[in-house]
């Protein structure tokens, strides 16, 4: 979301509502989550586990099950293409881009560290 406001000079919610892209900002946002738990409830708090437990079936989700859609998704299209040139379908394309790949993962889980690791210093530092 922070990048999308830097670049189009305005506040975009869009990146939390929409599916695919880098970084991942659904793993970005459940990684700072857990870590902020960890620093503020403790790193063996019932919190903490629970969160991480949530941020775990966020990341299979984005990474297993929607990048798996968006493939299928795809090929569907394809498909459907064919048969439109055949003119035996009308028009109805799905959405490709449903999940993260791996990297954009990655990114998000550094990203949700990193601004937890911040918030965290300025909390700390009184600001």
């Amino acid at each position: 979301m922070a990048i999308c406001c830097i670049k189009n000079r305005n506040i975009d919610f869009s990146p939390f509502t929409n599916a695919g892209g880098m970084p991942s900002s659904h793993t970005a946002m459940v990684t700072a989550l857990s870590c902020s738990l960890g620093f503020q409830e403790g790193w063996n708090s019932p919190a903490f586990a629970i969160s991480v437990i949530f941020s775990l079936i966020v990341l299979y989700d984005a990474a297993g099950i929607r990048y798996a859609a968006g493939k299928q998704a795809y090929v569907l299209n394809k498909i459907q293409e064919i048969l439109l040139e055949r003119g035996q379908l009308d028009s109805l394309k799905l959405k490709e881009t449903l999940g993260h790949t791996k990297q954009e993962i990655t990114v998000g889980v550094l990203l949700g560290i990193a601004v937890s690791f911040g918030l965290q210093y300025l909390i700390a530092s009184g600001l």
